[in-house]
C-alpha cells in the first residue's frame, strides 16, 4: 500500500472519529431530559416552533458538519491559531451541552436564554479563528451559527409566551 493511500485512509478514520465524537458529546445531554417531559409538554409553544422531528435531523446534520470542521482544524499545522481555534471550539461545545440541562432539567427559560446567547457570542470568534486556520472549516460552521441564532429567538419566544 502506498503512503498516499495510507494517509487518506487514516484521514478518513480521523474524520469519522471527529464526527462521531461531536455527535456523541452533542447528543449526551438529551439523556437528562427533553421535549417529552411533562414540564415541557405543559409549556405554550411559540408560533415559530418547528415540528419536533426536525430537531433531531438538524442537530445530527449540524454536529456532523462541526465534526468535519473540527477534523480540518485538528489536522492543520500546530500553531497558535490552531490552538485558539480548538480552545474556542471546546468552549462553544461546553455552552452547547450546557443549554439542555439548564432548559429541561433546571426548567429555567431565562438562564437557558443566557446560555444560548453566550453560545452565539462565542461562535462568532470561533468561526473567525477557524477561518484563520482553514476557510473550509469556517464555512462548515455557518449553518450552525444560523441555527443557534434561530434557537436563541425560539428560546426567547418560549420565555415570552410562558
Amino acid at each position: 500500500m502506498n503512503v498516499t493511500r495510507t494517509r487518506r485512509r487514516a484521514d478518513a478514520l480521523r474524520l469519522v472519529a471527529a464526527v462521531l465524537l461531536v455527535n456523541l458529546v452533542g447528543a449526551a445531554p438529551a439523556a437528562l431530559g427533553g421535549p417529552n417531559s411533562a414540564w415541557f409538554q405543559s409549556l405554550t409553544e411559540p408560533a415559530i416552533y418547528p415540528p419536533p422531528w426536525l430537531f433531531g435531523v438538524v442537530w445530527t446534520l449540524l454536529f456532523t458538519l462541526l465534526g468535519g470542521a473540527l477534523f480540518l482544524v485538528w489536522r492543520a499545522e500546530r500553531t497558535r491559531r490552531r490552538r485558539l481555534a480548538l480552545a474556542l471550539f471546546v468552549g462553544q461545545m461546553a455552552l452547547n451541552v450546557a443549554w439542555t440541562p439548564v432548559f429541561f432539567r433546571a426548567q429555567d427559560l431565562g438562564a437557558a436564554l443566557a446560555v444560548v446567547l453566550a453560545l452565539l457570542v462565542v461562535l462568532l470568534p470561533t468561526v473567525w479563528a477557524f477561518d484563520r486556520v482553514d476557510r473550509r472549516a469556517a464555512l462548515l460552521l455557518v449553518p450552525y451559527v444560523g441555527w443557534v441564532a434561530f434557537a436563541s429567538v425560539l428560546n426567547y419566544r418560549f420565555l415570552v409566551v410562558n
